[in-house]
């Protein structure tokens, strides 16, 4: 009996993607979607990375004229002078305390938002509240500066005719002629600004939470606030944690357009006490009394303290959660 050879059919492996292929090659067979990021390259590198070079003029005696870079050398002469003035450590401090109430007060109502709205169950109130609440977004400060401005008026303001009505007061409250309320009137006004703009992130964030895990807790017994923070919370702890890294990078940044259009460009001196920051001393010492290098060297030291905060905050981040940005 002869015995039957059956040949096997020859299998053919599956072509699959180098991953130690060249990312120059992969770059060029992807050339027509490279041009699509082509533009945000060139804006970042230019608006971003070319002004750089600008640091240098902490670090001379730079007079309007001078080629940078090439201005008379004058060491850290700049940052003595700045260390020496008593009105940068008073912005120092506005700054620290407005960015710290931005932090611990205005980026958990984002996230609150979020998951309000996400237990809202009808579609005809949801909707229209969530695109009223990210309106102001698009209201520039010059606007929105001029509204508060009359609601928030001496004689005839919406809030000081309410809380006379209600005898809340006794008499309308000054809110731009008292120095010691422009810490929590700031804070108030960006979150009013802000919260539906970013809270769209978290909405987005929320969305791709599995609906199975809700049912699984609920069939197991768990409430809904339990849920909320158990689940929808866990899961959305990564993008919380990467947009908390962010907000600690601008520690000693703040809103400028928002300060300056409050004070009336500068113009109301009675706030200056706890309304000039950095970003407004820049302005009003250095670029307005044509001190540039003495501004180039106070905004070195605002750009190294940021930077030191996200390395910082990310080592955090990988330290106790692994979930750093890098």
């Amino acid at each position: 009996m002869a015995a039957i050879e059956t040949a096997s059919p020859a299998i053919k492996a599956p072509i699959t993607l180098n991953k130690q292929h060249n990312v120059f090659k992969r770059m060029l067979f992807q050339w027509d979607l490279q041009l699509l990021i082509l533009p945000g390259i060139l804006f970042i590198f230019v608006f971003m990375y070319i002004p750089m070079y600008g640091m240098l003029m902490a670090f001379q005696n730079y007079q309007l004229g001078d080629m940078p870079g090439f201005s008379d050398w004058a060491g850290l002469e700049y940052f003595r002078q700045l260390m020496a003035d008593p009105f940068f450590p008073r912005a120092v401090r506005n700054t620290i305390v407005m960015s710290l109430l931005r932090i611990f007060i205005g980026f958990p109502m984002p996230i609150i938002f979020a998951l309000i709205l996400n237990e809202v169950r009808i579609s005809k109130f949801k909707k229209p509240v969530q695109t009223i609440s990210y309106l102001p977004h698009f209201i520039s400060w010059v606007v929105a500066a001029t509204l508060l401005f009359d609601i928030l008026d001496y004689d005839n303001g919406v809030i000081n005719n309410g809380l006379l009505a209600l005898g809340l007061i006794d008499r309308p409250i000054y809110f731009f002629g008292r120095s010691e309320l422009f810490w929590g009137l700031a804070t108030v006004t960006d979150i009013w600004k802000t919260i539906g703009w970013n809270a769209i992130i978290f909405i987005a964030a929320i969305t791709s939470v599995d609906p199975e895990l809700h049912e699984a807790a609920a069939i197991d017994g768990a409430s809904r606030l339990q849920r909320i923070w158990y689940i929808t919370l866990q899961c959305i702890m990564p993008t919380i944690i990467i947009l908390f890294i962010f907000t600690i990078g601008s520690l000693l940044t703040s809103n400028f357009d928002q300060v300056f259009m409050l004070t009336r460009q500068m113009g109301n001196t009675i706030l200056l006490e706890h309304a000039d920051v950095i970003d407004t001393y820049i302005m009003r010492v250095g670029l307005r009394g044509m001190r540039y290098s003495f501004a180039a060297a106070a905004g070195f030291i605002r750009t190294i303290v940021n930077f030191s905060l996200v390395l910082f905050a990310n080592w955090l981040a990988n330290r106790y959660g692994g979930r750093g940005l890098f």
